[in-house]
């Protein structure tokens, strides 16, 4: 956006503005100038740098209680809900992990791919389980169908290569934008305007 640009929105939609670390967030409904002051926020720092670390960060729940039944979130932008489905971003596919929101009993997630199929075990007490790259190695570009678990129904995931992590939230935005990996631009967003507003 240009300064000169203003956005309408309608009730329920929200615009974070992004600009060298500094956020500014706009909710509707209202018509609102792209060019408003955008400011630092010491809380969104920190965020930003929790959201793209690389591996899971402190204690082993992690993540921020928000939504439904109070489900908590993921801990960083890296780490897959399995819940969601779409194209999803791997910036590490030799560590990269599956999540769960709640980690209060066993549970099995099987995961299938061109006719060959994996189970791996959550075990009660931990919410990440290493994705199984011996058994079913992590390939971009194709379908994986996720079951079990406590899914409702079984979702499907396309991986895409991150080459490098984007080192600032705009540079996460923009390469998770060109992806299509929305899930977790969403993921970055909303960390972002909680902590915005928890700081402000």
């Amino acid at each position: 956006l240009k300064g000169a640009d203003r956005v309408t929105l309608v009730a329920g939609d929200r615009v974070v503005l992004m600009q060298n670390g500094k956020t500014r967030t706009l909710s509707g409904p209202g018509t609102f100038s792209a060019g408003g002051t955008v400011e630092a926020n010491q809380t969104v720092g920190t965020t930003v740098a929790r959201m793209l670390a690389a591996g899971p960060q402190g204690r082993v729940r992690g993540g921020v209680s928000r939504g439904p039944a109070d489900k908590p979130l993921p801990p960083n932008i890296w780490v897959l809900d399995y819940s969601e489905g779409g194209p999803f971003c791997v910036a590490n596919p030799a560590s990269f992990l599956l999540w769960r929101p709640f980690m209060e009993t066993d549970q099995l997630l099987k995961i299938e791919r061109d006719g060959k199929s994996e189970t791996i075990a959550f075990v009660a007490g931990a919410n990440y389980r290493k994705w199984p790259t011996e058994a079913m190695p992590l390939a971009y570009d194709v379908d994986y169908r996720l079951s079990g678990a406590g899914l409702a129904a079984p979702v499907t995931v396309r991986f895409a290569a991150m080459e490098a992590i984007p080192a600032t939230a705009e540079g996460a935005a923009e390469a998770l934008m060109a992806k299509g990996c929305t899930s977790q631009l969403d993921r970055l967003v909303d960390a972002m305007s909680e902590a915005e507003a928890a700081g402000g």
